[in-house]
């Protein structure tokens, strides 16, 4: 037994760095391949395809959840991003800036609106305002509350990502253009805050592939059939015909947005570090 072992180190020992790596590689795709036989052999494939996979059951579904569910995800998604862009900016001046209620109001704000789950704040949009403001409404129905939801959340993250942005660019453009007379207001607008958005596109972009998937709470706030989004459309239809075969119909939906997406943003990340 010790004299196996010995043989063992001995033959370990006299494998090159590379070698040593190639074992180890081979090891792991030999237990990932296992992993997937097992999966494979213990797997009620029928059961799958006969909850999962209706054919006949999909096709039913189009055009109705690319015409209202995929466009009114994207709609909710673009207002709730635009939204929260803007917003996000003005948080992250309030976060730079020398007045110090600026600062501690947007850092409050940041640390409640990330802290809080993001059903919470759909629920205090489509509850707690109406009954703090009564009479009034918030413009564009469904689409201004989601938007408004979305974007209270996204602002919190965007707000530190355009802040480390605009802390990112060089002091020195700041003094060149106060140098050719620009007001520090202008030379925020003109140079450095144009700068820092060609430095945050990737993580902004990232964001906005979270918030396509959050819009799926906009379920909470009791829309109607022509503004149901993917979630809510798939649920809906999985419960009157009960079977998922919607839901995953439904999620193959984002996929077709969330990958397209994510492979831009690795692009940009990928040209961002060979700017460096």
């Amino acid at each position: 037994m010790d004299r196996s072992a010995a043989q063992g180190r001995l033959v370990t020992s006299r494998l090159t760095r590379r070698q040593r790596r190639r074992v180890s590689q081979g090891i792991q795709y030999a237990v990932f391949v296992g992993v997937l036989v097992v999966i494979g052999l213990l797997a009620d494939w029928d059961r799958l395809q006969n909850q999962f996979a209706q054919q006949d059951l999909a096709e039913e579904l189009f055009p109705d959840i690319i015409t209202t569910a995929l466009r009114n995800t994207v709609v909710y998604t673009v207002s709730g991003f635009a939204f929260g862009l803007v917003l996000g900016l003005v948080i992250a001046l309030m976060r730079l800036s020398s007045v110090a209620p600026y600062r501690w109001v947007a850092g409050v704000y940041i640390e409640i609106f990330r802290g809080l789950p993001a059903l919470l704040i759909f629920i205090f949009v489509g509850v707690a305002v109406p009954l703090a403001f009564p009479g009034t409404e918030i413009p564009g129905g469904t689409y201004g509350k989601v938007a408004l939801g979305l974007g209270l959340v996204a602002a919190a993250y965007m707000a530190e990502t355009i802040r480390a942005g605009i802390q990112a660019v060089p002091k020195g453009q700041m003094e060149a253009a106060r140098s050719l007379g620009f007001s520090h207001a202008r030379a925020m607008v003109s140079v450095i805050i144009p700068q820092a958005f060609r430095i945050v596109i990737p993580p902004l972009t990232n964001e906005l592939v979270l918030l396509f998937k959050d819009s799926s709470l906009v379920l909470f706030l009791g829309v109607t059939l022509n503004e149901r989004e993917l979630t809510k459309f798939g649920r809906d239809l999985a419960s009157q015909t009960a079977n998922s075969t919607p839901i995953l119909v439904a999620g193959l939906c984002y996929l077709l947005v969330t990958v397209p997406l994510s492979f831009v943003v690795r692009r940009l990340e990928a040209r961002a570090d060979r700017a460096k």
